[in-house]
């Protein structure tokens, strides 16, 4: 494989790292949101923001998660034959049915750029009563969306390269 290529994948996997490893952590945030609104219900006045935010919490988390967990291959997989492939066959057919995950990846990507381009345009808000604006969140998604594209492609190349016979590592 070309240098550009093995320089791309080794970018792309360290920075996909380290996002995913800081993203983690997310959940905590999510939890003590969580646990105020409990408080507050239960002692104070109930706060109007913290269902709301801890959903933009949850939404970050898995969005900015879900190229780490690519990497990782810690998605689900239905496993009724490829198991048992050597790693070449299984390279073989990841290479094939990974185009599947860039369409979708594609239009996903696109449809996010496009509503937070609106939310961005006209400053949308939520219903809510709260009713923050939703361009952050919308923003996390497309960058997101665009980190797992990029691992996707990652992924690919280095199923391409085993395929070859060529492995990266």
């Amino acid at each position: 494989m070309p240098n550009v290529l093995k320089t791309y994948v080794r970018v792309v996997d360290r920075f996909n790292r380290g996002v995913g490893r800081v993203t983690m952590y997310l959940i905590f945030v999510m939890m003590g949101i969580l646990l105020w609104s409990s408080m507050s219900k239960a002692f104070f006045l109930p706060s109007l923001w913290t269902l709301e935010m801890a959903q933009f919490v949850m939404a970050a988390y898995f969005l900015l998660g879900g190229a780490y967990s690519l990497q990782m291959d810690s998605h689900v997989r239905m496993d009724l034959a490829y198991g048992r492939w050597s790693p070449k066959t299984k390279a073989m057919i990841d290479v094939i049915t990974i185009f599947m995950l860039f369409i979708y990846l594609f239009f996903l990507l696109y449809g996010g750029i496009s509503s937070t381009t609106y939310a961005i345009k006209y400053n949308e808000t939520s219903y809510s009563s709260w009713s923050p604006y939703m361009a952050p969140i919308k923003i996390t998604m497309v960058i997101g969306i665009f980190l797992t594209f990029l691992q996707a492609t990652s992924i690919f190349i280095k199923d391409l390269a085993v395929a070859l016979g060529r492995p990266l590592a």
